[in-house]
């Protein structure tokens, strides 16, 4: 599985998609915090990084499909899937070192903008008067959400040997599963009886919840069965294709 893992990973850096997947993630935030005049921390009058949570989801919901899409639609299309499944590895072995690297791509992407959190830092009158907690519980928000869209990259990888329509599929699994049950808990059918239950089905919830700086298990439980859900459902499909 490590040798995967490394693979998987060099694979992503060999190609110009895997630079520019990078580049255009910590360019849209920094022109996100620096440059545009409404989410400009800048202009806020106060230390925060509530825009970076904010944009970092719908940038993720781009970009975690984009490094996922090859995943298995690669193997497939060329056929190398058959060699792999021959080597002493379990298809559980196989999803797991894929998933891990997506998901070790997600937190190097992650590491640059901790840059922005030391500015605000020192910005700060006096420097550090900012909600350091709630900063922290929002990184460790964004680094789930983003394992849960890599879970769900991996599985529209595995349904096509296409990479486009993986990449189509993964994005909007992502939103469904992002935002769509907010919309849907302020339906009328829904609202002021179960609008809550809704609500929590979704992953904007528990990542909201995150990012208030306080760890609950609830929102740790659902990200992990989240993740295993998807995972489940990849060795699922792998296996069906066996047959």
């Amino acid at each position: 599985m490590l040798t995967l893992f490394i693979k998987e990973i060099n694979t992503f850096f060999s190609s110009l998609i895997g630079y520019m997947a990078m580049v255009v993630f910590l360019l849209t935030t920094g022109l996100f915090l620096w440059v545009f005049p409404e989410t400009n921390l800048l202009d806020y009058g106060y230390a925060s990084l509530d825009s970076l949570f904010f944009t970092a989801p719908w940038i993720f919901m781009f970009l975690v499909p984009a490094i996922t899409m090859r995943s298995f639609s690669e193997e497939f299309k060329t056929g190398t899937i058959e060699l792999l499944t021959t080597r002493p590895v379990t298809d559980l072995q196989i999803i797991a070192g894929k998933y891990l690297s997506a998901v070790f791509l997600v937190f190097f992407a992650l590491l640059p903008t901790l840059v922005y959190y030391f500015t605000i830092y020192r910005l700060g009158l006096p420097p550090g008067n900012l909600d350091s907690g709630a900063i922290w519980g929002s990184y460790i928000g964004l680094l789930l959400l983003g394992a849960a869209f890599a879970a769900i990259g991996i599985f529209a990888s595995s349904l096509s040997s296409n990479q486009i329509v993986a990449f189509l599929l993964a994005v909007f699994l992502c939103f469904i599963f992002y935002q769509t049950f907010d919309y849907l808990s302020k339906l009328n059918i829904f609202y002021a009886r179960i609008d809550d239950v809704v609500e929590q089905l979704g992953i904007n919830a528990h990542y909201e919840s995150l990012s208030r700086g306080v760890i609950d298990t609830r929102d740790l439980v659902y990200f992990g069965s989240f993740i295993a859900l998807f995972l489940l459902l990849t060795q699922l499909v792998v296996e069906s294709r066996k047959w």
